[in-house]
């Protein structure tokens, strides 16, 4: 077995920086100071690395050295690249707890390329829109991870909401009390700004709004960093059909493992 370590954070963005798409969440957390990580390497560079937390995200070669300490979480999610994230299942599967979902082949899509303007009414988030966006991002959670967060957590929930607003990372269009589309970001780092949680209120489906406001959220995030990508759920055939309309290209693939 590998000896794993915890790195330092400038070994952290070093092997963020060799692929910063697939690593733009561990760069953010790094650099946010957030993050636990475990680490193995030789000669001072990391050859994986894994934050540990409520989301296992293990990245590169050698990861099934983080099985001990991953079972010792508690964590209720593992992702990242598919590889990295089935070496560490399948050493610490049969510790962990009982798995929800899995989720294997989740292509992820990245664009560097400005995409024409969806003249849409897209606008950062402001803490008057709370009220209307913590629902509607419990819904898109629910969707997502098939968990209801105001069930379980309802006054840290809608927190995290207004951390999201707070620092920039929440956009919206919304007309009449209707969100047309709304996403936040789940990582963001000077390579690459990563989205999650495209959603749109039911009533407003299917009329092409998605479209436009995603095109209008990516030229905006393309003014600040090279790239912009997310990841979906491979049977969701109408977001990949969405995320191809704009020009997004998929790059990889991550495995979810929901616990």
């Amino acid at each position: 077995m590998r000896n794993v370590f915890e790195p330092v954070r400038e070994q952290v963005l070093r092997f963020c920086a060799r692929d910063p798409v697939e690593r733009v969440y561990l760069e953010d957390v790094a650099r946010r100071g957030h993050g636990h990580f475990a680490a193995v390497g030789d000669n001072g560079e990391l050859g994986g690395l894994c934050h540990l937390g409520t989301n296992l995200v293990p990245s590169g070669e050698g990861c099934a050295a983080f099985a001990e300490l991953a079972i010792r979480t508690g964590a209720r999610l593992v992702i990242g690249e598919e590889r990295a994230v089935s070496e560490l299942w399948q050493a610490a599967a049969k510790r962990m707890p009982r798995v929800r979902e899995d989720r294997p082949g989740q292509p992820v899509f990245a664009i560097a390329a400005t995409p024409p303007s969806g003249d849409s009414g897209l606008r950062p988030a402001v803490v008057d829109d709370l009220d209307l966006l913590v629902p509607a991002c419990a819904a898109s959670h629910v969707e997502e991870l098939g968990v209801d967060p105001l069930r379980r957590d309802p006054d840290g929930f809608r927190w995290r909401t207004r951390v999201q607003i707070d620092e920039g990372r929440s956009w919206l269009w919304e007309h009449e009390g209707v969100i047309r589309f709304k996403a936040e970001a789940s990582a963001w780092t000077p390579s690459a700004v990563q989205l999650s949680q495209v959603w749109v209120d039911p009533e407003a489906r299917r009329r092409g709004y998605a479209t436009r406001a995603l095109a209008d959220l990516i030229r905006l995030l393309l003014e600040e960093v090279p790239t912009v990508c997310l990841f979906v759920r491979r049977e969701n055939l109408a977001a990949i059909g969405l995320y191809e309309k704009v020009g997004m290209q998929r790059v990889l693939t991550y495995r979810s493992v929901l616990l």
